[in-house]
């Protein structure tokens, strides 16, 4: 009972294995593993061991069995002298017989005299003449001196026997003999030649044992094919050259250019030197120089744009101006040694760095008109050190982001070129950041407020991060473009070009005049100043239409205003004032200056300059608008004189309103006096007599400046509350564009504000007295 118990308690398992069989079972195979991976390993060591004695005793074997060779060739060489003094001693032999035959005969007398002589002159016959056994030793002699390599005693022994034997030099009329010794002979200095030939091909032949063989061949008569033999060898070092430097390419994308140049001309200066060391100025071989050295200047342009990386990189930018500063650079040190490469040279490279140019600028224009994705860097940096932070509104800092990235990214360019791709690629350059300058005005067109002419801008149309709404807020955009026109864009690129203009590397033929630069920037400038003015002038379109047509689309400024005029002369009126449209455009221009004044601070010139074109384009639209002289030229409607006295008392004011402000414009002057004539014209042929009805013109000038004095004084108020409802509406929109700012009519501090600018000539602009003459 008490073992079921136990049994009970203490349950038997039967799949218990026991550790002692485990480790008789696995531990025998790990063993067992084990001993016969090191008999394996001991096996493949005395496999190895037997491969290198083998080695080494077989390298034992070729070096002991090249020892026998040399041994065995000197053997030959003695033998070979033994040989030919064999010969000699036997030649010298049968020489001494004949002689002793012939004192034999004299003795004996005349026996057998004919028998006798004729024994003797068969033998001798037999034997060689001294000519003979000279060419004979001569053979003996060079064949020893070619195989023992002696190239220098070989040719001086060739140079003598042709002394010696003048006819070896030509065919000419030789018997047999000569003409088979002359073959033998020639075959010698061939084998001389090859002997030569192969030196030269050897791969790590010194320059010092190519000049000697090189200087044999001279010798033999072979110039041309030692001159190309030479060329040979040098551009077998070049390709093995290039061959090690290929593969690290790719790690120095930029300045791999500029190592392969050396490398490439380098060697053509080498070869230059040693041509002219060796074969003198022989125009054939200089000739031929020229050609081998352009063969590998379109090699080298092959293998740069092969391994350069792509296009539209950074890295292709940086790389293809190594290659313009560095190739040129050695180029003009080849002109000192008489090799004019760099015609070929940038003929050959120009559309590979014009393909990287219009790449990059593409790459440009992407990042330029990307503006929601700012990077960190342009939204990180600080915008305080910018000129362009001066245009920074309130809500908003994208415009000033743009213009900065815009910035960035012409600078990134710029600071890739060096002095030899601005002087031989600088006009190529500024026309693409021209056109770069142009695709930012446009992007900037399509924030300002209005219809946009351009059909052509479609791909703008989804990157408009910022629109101008206020006046403020256009006047910073002009603000932007104008600073980067006038200040940032010149500043930058003109930075570059005086580094070309102090570099010394430029001192060649080749060296461009500085005239032809300066036209260069001038045009570029005109170029910039264009895109400008195409975005200065939306604006002030938009910005006159706004004056002119109300929200309804009712036009303000009509020729009503000049037939519902009472009385018959405005001459004889007290203080006659301009139309109500021409003082709310006083106004509105005096508002205007006054937002320009605080935005546009320090920058009096561009002020000038929309206040001008604001002024012109009113006057333009005026000139233009024909549905404005339909009415005057409708025979129904009746014209008095009063009607014209006005509309030139308005020309007139607003022509003083340019002079009055310190922006007078000839273009405006010479417009408003063709609106004039014009008008004049007009009424003349409704039967209106000028004479009688108009007074001097000094009358117009003095009233209008009279009238100016007045609303800026506020004199006017009995006048202004006669203001119909679409003037009175104008007045207040324009008031309403500064809400912290009073009416301009009636504050002696406006006035301040906008007569602050100097009261002398405005510097000419080219956008708006370019069709002045």
């Amino acid at each position: 009972m008490e073992s079921s118990e136990e049994d009970d308690d203490f349950p038997f398992i039967e799949s218990i294995t026991p550790q002692s069989k485990i480790d008789s079972l696995y531990q025998s195979h790990t063993e067992k593993g084990i001993r016969k991976v090191c008999c394996e390993l001991i096996d493949l060591k005395d496999a190895v061991e037997n491969l290198c004695g083998n080695m080494e005793t077989k390298y034992l074997a070729f070096l002991r069995m090249s020892e026998e060779v040399v041994e065995m060739e000197h053997e030959l060489v003695e033998l070979r002298k033994h040989i030919s003094a064999q010969g000699i001693l036997v030649q010298d032999l049968m020489t001494g017989v004949c002689r002793e035959l012939e004192e034999y005969n004299s003795a004996n007398g005349d026996i057998g005299d004919s028998q006798q002589d004729l024994q003797v002159d068969e033998l001798q016959s037999s034997l060689p003449s001294d000519t003979d056994i000279r060419k004979e030793i001569f053979l003996e002699n060079i064949d020893v001196l070619l195989a023992e390599h002696k190239v220098e005693e070989a040719i001086e022994a060739l140079e003598a026997e042709e002394k010696y034997c003048p006819e070896l030099k030509g065919p000419g009329d030789t018997s047999s003999m000569e003409a088979s010794y002359r073959s033998v002979f020639l075959k010698r200095k061939s084998m001389l030649e090859d002997q030569l030939i192969g030196i030269t091909e050897q791969p790590l032949v010194g320059i010092l044992e190519l000049k000697k063989a090189l200087s044999a061949l001279i010798k033999l008569g072979k110039g041309p094919l030692a001159h190309q033999l030479l060329l040979k060898s040098y551009g077998s070092r070049l390709q093995k050259s290039i061959e090690v430097f290929l593969p690290s390419c790719s790690v120095y994308p930029k300045t791999f250019p500029a190592t392969l140049s050396r490398l490439m001309f380098s060697i053509i200066s080498a070869t230059t030197k040693e041509s002219g060391s060796i074969f003198g100025d022989n125009p054939v071989y200089t000739n031929r120089l020229v050609q081998w050295a352009e063969w590998e200047i379109e090699y080298f342009v092959r293998l740069v744009k092969n391994n350069a990386p792509s296009s539209e990189t950074v890295f292709a930018l940086g790389a293809a101006r190594n290659c313009v500063q560095a190739s040129l650079t050695y180029c003009s040190m080849l002109e000192s040694q008489g090799l004019k490469l760099s015609k070929l040279l940038l003929v050959l490279l120009r559309p590979y760095i014009e393909e990287v140019l219009e790449f990059n600028f593409r790459r440009a224009r992407r990042e330029v008109l990307d503006v929601a994705e700012m990077d960190e860097s342009s939204l990180l940096s600080p915008h305080s050190m910018s000129p362009l932070s001066a245009f920074a509104t309130s809500s908003d800092s994208v415009l000033v982001d743009s213009g900065m990235k815009f910035m960035d990214i012409v600078e990134d360019i710029l600071a890739q070129l060096t002095p030899m791709a601005v002087l031989h690629f600088g006009a190529n350059v500024l026309t693409r950041i021209s056109q770069l300058f142009d695709k930012y005005m446009d992007m900037l067109f399509k924030s300002l407020p209005g219809p946009s002419d351009d059909d052509n801008l479609t791909e703008l149309k989804e990157v408009i991060q910022f629109r101008a709404e206020t006046d403020s807020e256009q006047l910073a955009l002009l603000g932007l473009a104008f600073t980067i026109l006038d200040e940032l864009l010149p500043l930058a690129v003109m930075k570059v070009w005086s580094q070309k203009n102090e570099s010394k590397d430029l001192e060649s033929e080749s060296t461009v005049p500085n005239a032809s630069i300066t036209a260069e920037l001038k045009e570029w400038k005109r170029n910039l100043q264009h895109s400008f003015d195409k975005l200065r002038d939306h604006f002030c379109r938009q910005y006159v239409l706004s004056f002119i047509y109300s929200r309804e689309g009712k036009t303000r400024l009509n020729a009503l205003i000049y037939l519902s005029g009472e009385g018959e002369d405005l001459y004889w009126g007290s203080d006659p004032l301009p139309s109500l449209p021409f003082q709310a455009l006083f106004a509105k221009l005096q508002q205007l200056a006054i937002v320009a004044g605080d935005v546009l601070l320090g920058r009096e010139k561009i002020q000038k300059n929309l206040l001008a074109r604001l002024t012109e384009t009113v006057v333009m639209w005026m000139s233009e608008e024909q549905e404005f002289w339909d009415v005057f030229e409708d025979e129904s409607v009746p014209l008095k004189p009063l009607g014209l006295q006005q509309l030139i008392l308005d020309m007139h004011f607003t022509v003083e309103i340019a002079c009055f402000a310190g922006y007078p414009s000839r273009h405006v002057q010479q417009i408003a006096s063709a609106i004039i004539t014009r008008a004049i014209r007009t009424f003349s042929a409704r039967g209106i007599d000028p004479q009688s009805a108009l007074p001097e013109d000094e009358w117009f000038v003095e009233t209008a400046k009279t009238a100016i004095n007045k609303l800026l004084l506020g004199t006017s108020g009995s006048d202004a509350s006669e203001i119909d409802e679409d003037h009175v509406i104008l007045h207040n929109e324009m008031v309403s564009d500064s809400d912290d700012t009073a009416s301009s009519l009636s504050s002696i501090e406006s006035f301040e504000s906008f007569a602050s600018a100097s009261m002398g000539e405005l510097d000419s602009p080219v956008y708006f007295t370019g069709s002045e003459g």
